[in-house]
């Protein structure tokens, strides 16, 4: 509460969206901090009306009221479980919006539409759960079904939650472009990287610089040779050097010198974002037998089961509409329990 009192102060001083980066970035924690309080208050205000209706059951000595303490009761249970998994999402990029990758394993067409199978299920997971999708790229098999896809998802903790999604998911039914209608297994994987928000500042500092000028040397005419023209820049934080000499102004060959730092700085800071995923990455595993977190069997029986958590759902036509609520808030559980047991 203090946090957000806080804020609420600084949204409200005069000068507040003079700096529009920095206003926004500080909107965006305010809301998070609010959607938070109102989770307390709606557990809160639950728990406050499962309590009046028992006593007034109590008072009154009515056994009918039992069924509505019943209904009161599971409700407050189900937002409990709610915020215990919002809880959980406490990671550096969970909160940010995810960008998903769906790519299908060897198997020619069948393994191509499971894949189409998987874009559509969490596509339709996204429009059950308030996510703007948008798909970005599509590769079309040459028969049915996709190669691989990407699709964004926009909204508060979807890279949080579609994180349990990573890995190799395995169908097993009878094919539909099988004539003997023999049974078929296929793979396909899912991977999800957090959308990493680009916070390079190009407009540099100048405390940040240390810039030397001195007299250019090799070819270029007398002007150039003879005057301080030649300007190298360092910027401290990164260690980064440039220079530039070509200009016989000092002021030309600044500015020159300063494009090329800003590309150079850009060029860290995507290096930088590029560690960070391929640290992430190294959870992804082949799309192959053995490797898989989830199977879907359509036949000889119905059955979604994840491999991790053992968490099972017969109604396989739900899941593939994007029912994985269940899924998600199990592997959610189970990494906390995992990270619990470690500490």
């Amino acid at each position: 509460m203090k946090e957000l009192e806080t804020l609420d102060r600084e949204v409200v001083v005069p000068n507040f969206w003079d700096d529009n980066e920095s206003a926004q970035k500080i909107l965006q924690k305010r809301a998070q901090f609010q959607r938070s309080v109102k989770i307390w208050e709606d557990l809160k205000g639950a728990l406050d009306d499962v309590e009046t209706l028992i006593l007034l059951a109590e008072e009154e000595n009515d056994d009918s009221m039992l069924e509505e303490i019943e209904a009161a009761s599971a409700d407050l249970n189900r937002q409990l479980e709610q915020a215990e998994i919002k809880a959980m999402l406490s990671g550096p990029q969970d909160a940010s919006n995810a960008i998903l990758a769906v790519n299908s394993g060897a198997g020619g067409t069948e393994s191509q539409d499971w894949a189409h199978m998987l874009l559509r299920m969490y596509t339709r997971w996204g429009e059950r759960n308030g996510y703007k999708t948008e798909l970005l790229d599509v590769q079309y098999g040459e028969e049915a079904g996709i190669k691989s896809a990407t699709i964004t998802f926009t909204g508060e903790y979807a890279y949080g939650y579609l994180k349990s999604e990573i890995g190799v998911h395995r169908l097993v039914r009878i094919s539909p472009f099988d004539s003997n209608k023999r049974r078929h297994t296929s793979f396909a994987s899912i991977f999800v990287y957090p959308e990493i928000e680009d916070e390079l500042d190009l407009e540099i500092s100048e405390s940040d610089l240390k810039i030397d000028v001195y007299r250019a040397s090799g070819p270029g005419g007398q002007g150039v040779n003879t005057t301080d023209s030649a300007v190298r820049i360092t910027h401290t934080p990164t260690g980064i050097v440039v220079q530039c000499q070509n200009e016989r102004s000092q002021h030309k060959n600044k500015l020159s010198a300063m494009k090329v730092l800003k590309a150079k700085l850009y060029d860290f800071e995507q290096k930088k974002k590029q560690e960070e995923m391929k640290t992430i990455e190294q959870s992804k595993k082949k799309i192959e037998w053995g490797s898989q977190i989830r199977s879907y069997v359509l036949h000889p029986y119905r059955m979604v089961k994840d491999l991790r958590t053992q968490v099972e759902k017969g109604n396989v036509d739900a899941v593939l509409d994007g029912d994985l609520g269940d899924f998600i808030d199990g592997f959610l559980s189970s990494q906390t329990a995992l990270e619990s047991s470690e500490k």
